[in-house]
């Protein structure tokens, strides 16, 4: 059997030819990875300090935002202190009326005369000591009049003195008791 030669066909140049493509191709690939290599090594640089200045933005705006968020909070601890603050003092001054108002009636209940008691005493006092003078300037003559004022009437101002001295006596020792009686629990609490 014979076998004919035959003419290299269409079929067989295709594959060289392929092959030249895929060859030209894989060197034009290799070649573009090159490139995006070198490029990415040269703007890699920018590209990194973009990243940092964006880094450092983000950083700046999130401290921002938690000082803001501190500064909020310290506030409104600080008006929470406030409230608690007056809040207590509110009730220590309710808790010193009610003490204040209770020794008041224990001390009512001992016969000790009240602050109003002693001032209204005093006002009285001041009364009768006016009424006093006025009478002893009646009874002592006067530097214009020459007729001597007959004695008897120099004696009812002192008599009313006296009455007076003696009206005010129990009411004086009441307020003197009355004032050790507060000084003694005071000392007691002062210790």
């Amino acid at each position: 059997m014979v076998k004919k030669m035959q003419k290299p066909s269409a079929a067989k140049k295709v594959p060289v030819q392929l092959t030249g493509t895929v060859k030209d191709s894989a060197q034009q690939i290799w070649l573009a990875g090159l490139g995006a290599f070198t490029k990415a090594q040269a703007e890699g640089g920018k590209v990194f300090e973009a990243l940092v200045k964006e880094g450092l933005s983000i950083q700046r705006k999130t401290q921002a935002a938690a000082e803001e968020k501190i500064t909020e909070a310290t506030s409104k601890m600080a008006d929470m202190a406030t409230g608690i603050t007056s809040k207590a003092t509110g009730q220590w001054d309710k808790l010193e009326n009610i003490f204040e108002e209770r020794v008041a009636k224990a001390l009512n209940k001992l016969g000790v005369p009240s602050a109003k008691d002693v001032d209204a005493l005093i006002a009285r006092i001041d009364e009768l000591n006016k009424s006093v003078q006025k009478l002893s300037a009646k009874a002592t003559p006067s530097v214009k009049t020459a007729a001597p004022r007959p004695a008897a009437p120099k004696k009812a101002p002192v008599k009313a003195v006296k009455a007076v001295e003696d009206e005010a006596k129990p009411v004086v020792k009441r307020a003197a008791a009355r004032k050790k009686a507060v000084a003694a629990p005071a000392e007691a609490t002062a210790e």
